[in-house]
C-alpha cells in the first residue's frame, strides 16, 4: 500500500512541476502573418460599417417614403 501511494504522490507532483527541457523551447511567431490578419480585419471591419450605414440608411429612407 505504501509503494503505491508514494508512486501515486510522485506522479502528481510531476504533473505540477516544471522541467527545464520546458524552458529551453522558445516559440517564434512570424509578424507578417500578425500584421496580414490585422489588415484583413480591419478590411472585414470596414465592410460590415459600410454594409449597416447603408442597410441603416435604406430602411430609414423605406420608412421615410412609407409615412410620408
Amino acid at each position: 500500500m505504501q509503494k503505491t501511494f508514494s508512486s501515486l504522490k510522485n506522479k502528481i507532483v510531476k504533473r505540477y512541476t516544471l522541467n527545464d527541457e520546458n524552458l529551453k523551447d522558445y516559440k517564434s511567431t512570424n509578424i507578417n502573418i500578425l500584421l496580414n490578419r490585422v489588415r484583413v480585419n480591419k478590411k472585414k471591419e470596414f465592410q460590415k460599417k459600410i454594409l449597416f450605414t447603408a442597410a441603416t440608411s435604406l430602411g430609414a429612407v423605406l420608412f421615410g417614403v412609407l409615412i410620408f
